[in-house]
């Protein structure tokens, strides 16, 4: 086994791989980029030393700089993580060429899977389902046209290398297959270098199935089950688990078996994922394989009991696979989703900033979490903009996504905004309790995920009414803290009830939910008030206590039971099924909003970098014609022309790297 290990990655996954190096004795060294150098995995590691800038290139995605660091410190061996260098077949051979072991497969293995197109060829050579499709090298667009015509629509265009999500189109009829083409090839020649493309025949609500593969240096390849990541907006997986809810135990058997016949065709050894798509009659398709360690590796590990971090170790160090087929068990159920820092009622738009407050639940024998980032950190705009990974697992399914619900109330995230909201609606919508859920499901059916555009003040009026009592519970509290360091701890002012000679006074309360604002009014102090503005309402509350975050109180003579999390900012209320979220804002100043792009200019949505402009001064424009492309955070965001008109200006060009709300374009008076 090796003594010590270099990871050329970042993140959950750089904080993932130090834990199981710690528990095997082995050291470990951390690289970092200027941005990343108090990240956690840089404090977690024993030895960590600097790459470059920021940008992923500056940085960890430069070999050469990785492996000298490599040499310098004396590491036997190289992590790649997943993203970033863990599937470039130049840097595996660079790192075997310096004489230090590549934890992953050989640069032979990941060059056969590099494009979509030479692996869909092999492995329908070796006799592994495939996709009817077109994958020549010949990318004329009048000849594409005619093969997609003749493969059928719906059709998907993909981009033959690369992968996450990119260069990928769903085309529905003849007509449309052109200017999806051409903007498929952009977006692959940005993300990937090359615009090589394939044709397939797209199947209707498919399944995406996934197994894990391991093989090892003396030929033997096995496969330690299914994931199931149906649950995906834009191609990118949103909820993972184990077992999949669609498979039967023979159609388990027979994908277990293609994809370690898929794993034997390009002679693969260490950490493997074979990706499938399934149609609802049961057949299966190979769609690639990804040659390293999957984000979603958790699911795994949690129902079978490993730990693929050490198998990776194990086998990159020369010895065989741990178990062999017939020992791999499976037992319980585990679910995997991924706290963003991201705006999923803006487009999910991802989010940068200070991590003001993070609060996740507690691991334990049923809760796993994978985070790089603690409180205090900051999500950057560079990288991805995962904060956490929230593994749940239990003995079956109906218990694990019960584990998984409890696990996101107890979850809180302030400073950039987040998608808790979203993954609870997901973890209680029918089509995933029922494991009926298909690859484009959420992209159907995104507004049954999203809370309503207003406020429903009735349906959430015990919420509100807790929130209001968490406040004034909390403002009692922090006066009699003040009185109590004062010079006179027992004045009468000390108490916090609005009292006013004569009779009982009312203290007023402001909120901001989303951008409504609720004001209400509260007589009454220690537990007891009577609540004005709740659904136009009075409420009653009695014998309301906060003990840490339990809030216990009678609205209406109805007893319950609340979490409230409140730091005088924000107040956030959780009835185990709802969320409600609030800002405090002052009682007699209204906040005034900034009009968002005037109609007279295209603004920058968050920090990022320009990839193309698409207009000139003097142009003519439509309203929402695309005006310009920025890509943040490795997203692309299409900028739009607010309204018609005639481009004044454009100041910026690509290349450019702007700042959120930054005016990139403006239109001529109307």
């Amino acid at each position: 086994m090796f003594e010590k290990i270099l990871i050329a990655n970042r993140g959950e996954i750089a904080c993932r791989v130090i834990r199981t190096c710690r528990t095997l004795g082995i050291r470990t060294v951390a690289v970092y980029s200027e941005a990343d150098a108090d990240a956690q995995h840089v404090r977690q590691a024993d030895e960590a030393y600097p790459i470059g800038g920021p940008r992923p290139a500056e940085s960890y995605l430069r070999g050469d700089a990785i492996i000298e660091v490599a040499r310098r410190c004396g590491a036997q061996a190289i992590h790649p993580g997943y993203g970033f260098l863990s599937e470039n077949a130049d840097f595996a051979d660079a790192v075997e060429a310096a004489g230090i072991a590549f934890i992953g497969p050989k640069a032979a293995s990941m060059r056969k899977m590099g494009s979509k197109a030479g692996a869909k060829e092999l492995m329908q050579a070796a006799g592994v389902p495939v996709v009817p499709g077109y994958t020549g090298e010949d990318q004329d667009p009048a000849l594409l046209q005619r093969e997609a015509d003749a493969i059928g629509y719906p059709l998907m265009i993909k981009a033959a290398h690369g992968g996450g999500g990119k260069g990928m189109r769903i085309v529905r009829e003849s007509g449309e297959f052109a200017a999806n083409l051409e903007s498929c090839q952009r977006e692959a020649r940005n993300a990937f270098g090359r615009d090589r493309v394939l044709l397939e025949r797209y199947v209707e609500r498919p399944r995406h199935i996934e197994i894990q593969i391991f093989g090892d240096n003396d030929g033997q390849v096995i496969h330690l089950n299914e994931r199931e990541c149906s649950a995906q907006r834009r191609y990118q997986k949103v909820l993972e688990e184990s077992p999949s809810p669609f498979l039967t135990p023979e159609l388990r058997a027979q994908m277990g078996a293609a994809a370690v016949q898929a794993g034997h065709a390009i002679d693969y050894v260490n950490a493997g994922t074979v990706e499938f798509i399934v149609g609802q009659d049961g057949g299966f398709y190979f769609m690639e394989i990804n040659t390293r360690l999957q984000v979603e590796h958790p699911v795994t590990e949690l129902v079978t009991g490993l730990d693929l971090v050490e198998w990776q170790l194990r086998v990159a160090a020369g010895e065989p696979l741990p178990l062999a087929q017939d020992a791999i068990v499976q037992r319980g159920h585990a679910i995997e989703v991924r706290l963003y820092a991201e705006d999923p009622e803006a487009g999910f738009l991802p989010g940068s900033g200070r991590l003001e407050r993070l609060r996740l639940p507690a691991a334990d024998a049923h809760v796993r979490l994978d985070s790089g980032v603690i409180e205090g950190d900051t999500v950057t705009i560079f990288y991805d903009p995962m904060i956490a990974k929230l593994i749940v697992s239990d003995a079956d399914r109906p218990r694990a996504l019960a584990r998984l619900r409890a696990a996101l109330a107890d979850s809180e995230i302030a400073g950039p905004k987040s998608n808790i909201e979203f993954l609870e609606r997901l973890a209680r919508h029918p089509a995933v309790v029922e494991g009926t859920i298909d690859t484009g499901y959420l992209d159907r059916h995104l507004d049954e995920f999203m809370p309503a555009a207003q406020a429903d003040e009735a349906g959430d009026a015990d919420l509100l009414a807790g929130a209001a009592v968490a406040e004034l519970l909390a403002q009692e509290r922090r006066t009699r803290a003040d009185a109590a360091a004062s010079n006179d701890p027992t004045s009468p002012w000390a108490v916090a009830d609005g009292w006013r000679l004569g009779h009982g006074g009312r203290r007023s309360l402001a909120f901001l939910r989303r951008d409504q604002r609720l004001e209400l009014s509260a007589q009454g102090s220690a537990g007891d008030y009577r609540i004005d503005g709740i659904a136009a309402a009075t409420v009653e509350v009695r014998g309301a206590r906060l003990a840490g975050d339990e809030l216990s109180l009678r609205i209406d003579g109805r007893a319950r039971r609340l979490r409230a999390l409140g730091d005088g900012a924000r107040v956030v209320v959780h009835d185990g099924e709802r969320r409600l979220r609030l800002d405090a804002v002052p009682v007699y100043r209204h906040e005034s909003s900034a009009a968002v792009g005037s109609g007279n200019s295209v603004n920058a949505p968050m920090p990022g970098r320009v990839v193309v402009v698409k207009a000139a001064p003097g142009d003519a424009v439509e309203a929402g014609q695309e005006v310009m492309v920025i890509e943040a955070m490795k997203m692309e965001l299409s900028l739009k022309a607010p309204r018609a008109g005639t481009i004044a200006e454009i100041r910026a060009a690509a290349g450019d790297f702007v700042e959120a709300d930054a005016v990139l374009a403006t239109l001529e008076s109307a």
